[in-house]
């Protein structure tokens, strides 16, 4: 990925934190002559490693997992919030139009999880996960039979991370009063998207 210094960032917890808050990535591999990207969720165990470990599963039926008995590298690409910036928001002119965001690049060589216990854990940690936050979260309690049959339709891995990239573009190669007019009018938006964008970019000027 491409990281101006201005905008790079390698504070592992920081980078964790857009992981979990951003969990629903993108998994890109080279398959065979080709480029392959799956969308899925992926937990992290951030216990486990340097810098991690990306833990996940997907369908048999999808071929990219074919390709992980390779030792091949992949990249989990997880994407944070992100805002269109007019240039009519800036003190400063001239100045053109760009736009805000946050994104995490993790790089590692996936390992099959072929045990089954291994991976009904794996599924079980991903429900208290997910169903957490409801009032009744669903429980893995599955009929036996049922229960086999959607295991043997998916094949569980992980990825421990060998690098992680940080790219967040919050104008920090603007001024100081080009970024409050830009935090200012993005505070104010109806987009909560574009409101996180206020809440990193505060966070950033006002502790300079």
């Amino acid at each position: 990925m491409y990281i101006p210094d201005a905008f790079r960032e390698t504070n592992l917890e920081i980078l964790h934190k857009v992981i979990r808050e951003n969990s629903f990535a993108t998994l890109v591999a080279n398959c065979g002559a080709t480029m392959f990207a799956s969308h899925l969720p992926l937990m992290l165990d951030s216990g486990r490693g340097r810098h991690g470990t990306l833990i996940g599963h997907m369908a048999r039926a999808n071929p990219q997992w074919q390709d992980f008995r390779s030792a091949a590298e992949v990249m989990a690409i997880f994407h944070g919030p992100h805002a269109y910036i007019s240039p009519s928001w800036y003190p400063t002119e001239p100045a053109v139009p760009t736009w805000n965001y946050v994104a995490v690049h993790a790089y590692g060589t996936p390992k099959l999880i072929e045990d089954r216990g291994e991976l009904k854990h794996l599924l079980k940690q991903l429900v208290q996960i997910y169903e957490g936050g409801f009032e009744k979260p669903w429980q893995l309690d599955l009929p036996k039979k049922f229960e086999e049959t959607m295991i043997d339709m998916i094949v569980g891995f992980e990825i421990p991370i060998a690098r992680l990239e940080g790219k967040f573009k919050l104008n920090q190669n603007r001024s100081s009063a080009d970024r409050r007019a830009v935090i200012k009018i993005l505070a104010q938006s109806r987009d909560p998207v574009a409101r996180e964008i206020a809440v990193l970019m505060a966070a950033r000027t006002l502790s300079e």
